[in-house]
């Protein structure tokens, strides 16, 4: 039908168009832009007040284990 011509220009269509979706989408400054924003949403700058709630409220927990086991030994103990 189309002849040799035809189907030259298809395999260049096919060869050519995946290597330039490849370079187009693999530029270093589109990927970087990416990965930081991708970061920055998963993994948000700590905020230092909520970081010392939250050591607080584990340490208070730590404590009120703490408790329960030494106040549990001393049952235990006493039998």
């Amino acid at each position: 039908m189309g002849g040799w011509k035809l189907e030259v220009f298809k395999m260049a269509l096919y060869m050519s168009f995946p290597v330039a979706l490849f370079h187009w989408f693999n530029q270093p400054e589109y990927f970087e832009k990416w990965v930081v924003e991708t970061k920055r949403e998963l993994y948000p700058p700590e905020n230092k007040e909520q970081k010392d709630m939250i050591d607080d409220c584990i340490r208070k927990v730590r404590e009120k284990h703490d408790l329960q086991l030494a106040a549990a030994l001393k049952e235990y103990e006493g039998k």
